[in-house]
């Protein structure tokens, strides 16, 4: 005997399904009940008012979930005349319906035709799922958001042939997206291929059409401040803080680093046993020199100490309180300035001022050879 084919699954919209979802979406993705039925309720309502030129503001839709129904009604006055027959009634259809109805009364009519079953039906889902979307995009949103400014270790999952840019997939609190990592935003030489796991910095987090868009960076001076937080302890409990950072990422950084425990080296603290916690940063960078100079309150005593490792003779302030002149030995002018100037210039981006580096032989009243750096 032939077995009996199944009857096809309903398109209407199923009251005890719906209610299901609903509070299942509610429980897992933390998006309220009340958020999701007034979506729906716009939904459908739009829906109708499609297929229903005539139809104004009088829809509304009534959720009953001890029954597991879904209603729409629309709403007529009962007249004499009727002009609208998407807004009127006449009082004979009125007492069809209800034999106590009179003029002017207002009737709720419910829609009773398979056609709102499958408009619910479609547009129930539909909302649902937009609403799990919304709401992963958000969480994806909130979580990363909280992470601006810090350090997350990604994969990456893709390179652009074209311009080198890298897809990064970072996670977090249980939650993952892909980040873009820009060719200007990687350090000059690096080198990547799928697989690689890479620590990037956290540069903003954007609201966008597709979903949370996540800057990230390889060359931000914050990447190298937040691999010191943590590598060092002091740091990351504040005993030593980092006042300052100048990077020209892939070639050297200067950081300028400062405690109020008299017992406490902060330069010592950043160097570590063997210089093992500042190498470890060193590897992370692929070999960027980084230079750790003690700040201080003093221009003089701060300007000096950034421009290691030259040699000072001395630091003269002028009058306009942001720029300095800073006599070096002759010896030592090339080492202040650096390679194509960077010494100098990131002195300068560290401490403010704008340094004017001249030889001790150089007589100031008749400059000779100088050089001069300016923040950037």
């Amino acid at each position: 005997m032939a077995k009996k084919a199944p009857a096809p699954k309903s398109v209407e919209l199923d009251g005890k399904e719906f209610f299901t979802a609903v509070n299942l979406i509610e429980q897992e993705k933390g998006i309220p009940k009340s958020y999701m039925l007034e979506k729906i309720t716009q939904a459908l309502v739009s829906a109708y008012k499609r297929d229903h030129e005539g139809i104004t503001d009088n829809v509304t839709v009534d959720f009953n979930e001890e029954k597991a129904e879904v209603k729409m009604y629309v709403k007529k006055d009962v007249v004499e005349t009727v002009d609208n027959p998407y807004t009127e009634m006449s009082l004979e259809e009125a007492q069809a319906k209800l034999p106590q109805a009179q003029l002017g009364d207002v009737l709720r009519i419910e829609v009773k035709t398979r056609a709102f079953g499958r408009i619910a039906a479609q547009t129930a889902r539909q909302v649902i799922v937009q609403g799990m979307r919304e709401a992963e995009q958000g969480m994806i949103y909130d979580e990363f958001s909280a992470k601006e400014h810090e350090i997350l270790t990604g994969i990456v999952t893709r390179i652009d042939p074209r311009n080198g840019a890298a897809s990064i997939r970072i996670t977090s609190g249980g939650e993952f997206t892909d980040a873009y990592l820009a060719a200007a935003e990687q350090v000059a030489g690096e080198t990547f291929k799928e697989g690689d796991r890479l620590k990037v910095y956290v540069v903003e987090v954007r609201r966008a059409t597709r979903g949370p868009q996540v800057i990230i960076s390889r060359t931000h001076p914050g990447l190298v401040k937040r691999l010191f937080e943590l590598e060092v302890p002091e740091i990351y409990d504040g005993t030593v803080e980092i006042r300052s950072t100048a990077r020209e990422a892939g070639s050297r950084t200067k950081i300028a680093v400062w405690s109020a425990d008299p017992n406490v080296d902060p330069i010592g603290a950043c160097v570590g046993t063997r210089g093992q916690r500042v190498n470890t940063i060193v590897e992370e960078l692929k070999g960027e020199k980084i230079d750790i100079i003690k700040y201080s309150d003093d221009p003089v005593a701060y300007v000096s100490a950034a421009l290691a490792p030259a040699a000072v003779v001395s630091v003269t302030l002028l009058d306009d309180g942001k720029s300095c002149q800073v006599i070096v030995p002759d010896d030592q002018l090339s080492l202040a300035i650096g390679r194509e100037g960077q010494n100098a210039r990131l002195a300068a981006k560290l401490t403010g001022f704008k340094i004017d580096i001249k030889p001790q032989s150089t007589p100031v009243e008749e400059p000779q050879e100088e050089a001069s750096a300016e923040e950037e």
